[in-house]
């Protein structure tokens, strides 16, 4: 998992030296690829807890969506942030 999220969260910049300009990528983080890795997986396990509560109780639990909301909004800043 964290092979293709390494790949993903590769950004590429522009080098100059002298005249000439190259692209070149610059890798992210070991950390950010871990605390990335670390929200997919909380955001799974809090979905498979949403589902299990629906079909035990029958019901709802807000409390729960809005910590997968806010996971989801967490991973998505860090992908997009990556990139710039």
């Amino acid at each position: 998992m964290r092979g293709w999220l390494r790949k993903a969260l590769t950004c590429t910049v522009r080098v100059k030296k002298g005249k000439r300009e190259r692209l070149e990528r610059k890798p992210p983080s070991e950390r950010l690829v871990l605390i990335t890795v670390f929200s997919i997986v909380a955001i799974a396990a809090l979905t498979i807890i949403e589902v299990v509560h629906l079909v035990i109780l029958g019901s709802w639990n807000a409390e729960v969506f809005a910590s997968i909301t806010g996971l989801t909004g967490t991973v998505s800043g860090i992908v997009i942030g990556s990139k710039m």
